[in-house]
């Protein structure tokens, strides 16, 4: 019913997925503010390692994870050489670039253990690209670019076995009608504190807006990916 009713589904639903249970030592590749980090912490007593570029990020990660089995590191995903029982990526392969797919899977494949679960959660594209919208990339999202369903199985052959594959792009209009909902109603705050001129605004409403048309279109796709690195015995049961 709510936008944080939702993101605690969303990271309910990934755990449940990657079967977590107390003990395991899980990677987060691209942290963000920590909120996976910290709920699978918390709700399932796992240890968590996440990395992100973005020292903004670590600071408000760390913050928010004090007391808990969680390290955040300032760390390029390319730098890792460690094993993990299972790896999860959210919203973070949208900005990996389609020359470094196949890389990043080598990456993942190298530092997940044999028996573990990768499970990745990317935005898409229903076609393969290998640049995005020049406005988006100027104003929101410099050097983004969806991958298709073709581009993510390609980078992982040979590598993973994919055991299931998600799709509820539908779903992001709604979130993305939300935000901007929120946004709106929100601007007089926003911008008395911020000091946002109106051409933000236009620009913000004008991203959200067509950004929702997408993903009601489907043009736009919305994937949560498992793979495995040799099968799961008997077969992967579907979580939904």
């Amino acid at each position: 019913k709510t936008l944080s009713q939702a993101q605690e589904a969303k990271l309910g639903l990934i755990c449940k997925k990657m079967g977590l249970k107390p003990g395991m030592r899980i990677l987060d590749i691209g942290c963000g503010w920590a909120s996976f980090a910290k709920y699978a912490a918390e709700k399932y007593k796992v240890r968590v390692v996440g990395i992100t570029v973005s020292k903004e990020q670590v600071k408000l990660a760390k913050k928010l994870c004090k007391g808990l089995p969680v390290e955040i590191r300032l760390q390029d995903y390319r730098d890792l050489n460690e094993k993990f029982d299972r790896i999860v990526s959210v919203g973070m392969f949208e900005h990996v670039g389609p020359k470094n797919y196949r890389e990043y899977m080598e990456k993942v494949s190298n530092c997940l253990k044999d028996e573990g679960l990768f499970l990745l959660h990317t935005i898409g594209s229903d076609i393969s690209v290998r640049s995005t919208n020049p406005w988006l990339n100027k104003y929101i999202f410099p050097n983004a670019v969806l991958p298709s369903a073709k581009q993510i199985t390609a980078s992982a052959e040979g590598l993973f076995i994919l055991e299931d594959w998600h799709s509820f792009g539908a779903d992001y209009d709604k979130t993305l009608m939300a935000w901007h909902k929120n946004f709106n109603d929100n601007w007089d705050k926003l911008k008395s504190t911020a000091k946002y001129d109106e051409r933000f605004k236009r620009m913000w409403n004008y991203y959200l807006l067509s950004c929702a048309g997408g993903f009601r279109a489907r043009k736009n796709q919305l994937w949560q990916i498992v793979f495995s690195k040799r099968g799961i015995e008997g077969g992967y049961d579907s979580i939904r």
